[in-house]
Parts: structure tokens; C-alpha cells; sequence
């Protein structure tokens, strides 16, 4: 039985890590879960990409109430998020060159370098929840009420990203993640995206239709999706089993097909090669060893904070 969302229980004997678990799959049943697919995943794209411009096109025809849209907007541009952590793995579509574009077009629209963002989001796999390695774990998680208001506003995320991109446009970003021969592609990419968004900047001069169908929405969406990775790992403990560093979230479709099946992210983390499609089929596989589980990002939220209280 997975246990309740506050629970994040040391490793319990005779019960076993994610390495046996991986151990114990027959290599066709490995094959068939790592096959990715260019049509499941633009079918996928296809339908967040069409949710984005349906709402863009009501926000900027003014439909009535049309300002009750924007935040719903936001959530659906900021949840890219997850299609471009998708990308870094490559597994949303078969063709590599694809995985790449998609996930810098999305890095874009949320301000999160692609380049940059791969690197990062590769070391934390290396080191899920390790401290002193894990990069995730260099912003410490709230841990006060206060903390949790700032955290979740989202405001603190877009000063890091704006500095970020001009120590990467500057060549003077260094981390332990970042390697010397990558180094030269964030460069570009940042560069590139100052210029488009300078361009886009300028487009304001005459005409709002950006600023409501892309910039308010995406500020509007960012707590959402901060409340939604917290839950990933957050009050999870500091050890290398994945079962027990990572949380699964129990959620509707909706959620799911906005974050690309990552509610499932202990199944993401135990083998990040399984396409977000095929995550269900993981966990179907894996439900029985899930030791760290929400039911609903309201549960966990609720659960985080009382025990900060």
C-alpha cells in the first residue's frame, strides 16, 4: 500500500530500492517502456499548444469576463515547465532534434534556458535529494509560513531567471553541473533569447496583445506551478533510494496532461527513460513499492504546511 502524503518513512526491511526493482524487469518489458513515439508525443503538443492559443485568442478578441482567463492561460504556458524538463531527456519524441527545439521554444516562453536547464536537471537526477550535490537542494525549501508565501508568490523565480540568462549571455555562469564544452551553446542560446526578448519587448510600443496573452498569464501561472514542484520532492528524505525521495501525486487528467504524466514522478526518477506516455505503465508496475505518496497537491499542501506548525 503506498502511504499517506505526510508520510516519508525511512527505508523499511525486506522491502526493496528502485535498483532491484529496475533489476527485476525482463528486458522486453524494459524495451517496450522506453520506445518513444513522435506521434504520441506531438498529439500531445498538439493539444497543449491548441488549449494555449484557444485562450490566447479569447483573451485578445475580449471575449466577456475575458480577464478571468488570464490566470488559466498562465497555468497552461507555465506548465511547459514540464514538457521542457521532458525534453532534457529526450523521451517525449523519437528524433533527438525535435526533443531539443520543442524544449527551447518552451524555455523561452517561461524564461529557462534550455542548455542550461539540461545540465541542471541531469545533475539532480545524478544526485536526487543528496545534499551538497543535488543542485536543487542550493535553494533551500520554505520552512516557515512566511518563507511558503514567498516561495509560492513566484516572484523570487523570475530576479534568478533574468539574472541567470545575463551571466549565461556574459559567459559568467559556473556551477559544478556545467561543463566547459556545453558552456558555449548557453551562451548562444541566452544571447539569442535576449534579442527575441528585446524584440518582443518592443512590439509593446504598439500594441498590448503580448503583454495579455503571454506575460501577465505567465506571472499569474507561476505560483501554480510552484505549489505543484514542491510536491515533487519536498519534506522528502535525504537518501539515494528513489522510493523515498521522491513523491507521486495522486491527480486528475487534467493535471496530468498539463504537467505530461509528472505527477508520476517517482516512476519519472526510478527510470527517466520512459516516455511521460508510458509513465502510467510504470507505475502500474510499481505501485506496490511507492513508499512516499500525496493524494492531491491540496492534501500535500496542507500536510507541508502543518508540519511547519
Amino acid at each position: 500500500m503506498a502511504l499517506p502524503a505526510r508520510a516519508c518513512q525511512p527505508r523499511l526491511a525486506g522491502m526493496r530500492d528502485h535498483k532491484a526493482f529496475l533489476s527485476a524487469l525482463s528486458p522486453a518489458t524494459r524495451a517496450a517502456l522506453t520506445e518513444t513515439s513522435n506521434l504520441a508525443g506531438l498529439i500531445h503538443l498538439a493539444g497543449h499548444v491548441a488549449l494555449i492559443a484557444g485562450l490566447g485568442a479569447a483573451i485578445a478578441a475580449r471575449v466577456p469576463f475575458w480577464w478571468a482567463l488570464l490566470p488559466v492561460q498562465g497555468i497552461a504556458l507555465i506548465f511547459l515547465f514540464t514538457l521542457e524538463h521532458e525534453c532534457t531527456h529526450r523521451t517525449p519524441f523519437r528524433a533527438p532534434a525535435l526533443n531539443d527545439w520543442v524544449g527551447r521554444v518552451c524555455g523561452f516562453l517561461i524564461l529557462l534556458p534550455f542548455e542550461w536547464f539540461r545540465a541542471f536537471h541531469l545533475a539532480h537526477h545524478r544526485f536526487t535529494n543528496i545534499p551538497g550535490e543535488d543542485p536543487e537542494l542550493d535553494s533551500a525549501k520554505p520552512e516557515t509560513l512566511a518563507q511558503w508565501i514567498v516561495h509560492v508568490s513566484g516572484l523570487p523565480v523570475w530576479g534568478q531567471g533574468v539574472a541567470l540568462l545575463f551571466r549565461l549571455a556574459t559567459g559568467r555562469e559556473r556551477a559544478r553541473y556545467l561543463s566547459d564544452r556545453a558552456l558555449p551553446r548557453m551562451v548562444r542560446e541566452a544571447r539569442a533569447m535576449l534579442v527575441l526578448y528585446t524584440l518582443a519587448g518592443l512590439t509593446l510600443i504598439w500594441s498590448p496583445l503580448l503583454l495579455w496573452v503571454w506575460i501577465v498569464p505567465v506571472i499569474l501561472g507561476q505560483p501554480f506551478l510552484r505549489l505543484y514542484l514542491l510536491a515533487e520532492h519536498g519534506d522528502c528524505p535525504f537518501v539515494a533510494n528513489m522510493f523515498e525521495n521522491t513523491r507521486t501525486t495522486f491527480t486528475n487528467r487534467i493535471v496530468r496532461f498539463l504537467a505530461w504524466n509528472m505527477p508520476y514522478h517517482v516512476e519519472h526518477h526510478v527510470f527517466p527513460t520512459v516516455p511521460s506516455h508510458k509513465l502510467a505503465d510504470l507505475h502500474r508496475l510499481m505501485r506496490d513499492d511507492l513508499r512516499v505518496t500525496a493524494e492531491g497537491y491540496a492534501a500535500f499542501t496542507r500536510d507541508y504546511l502543518a508540519r511547519r506548525r
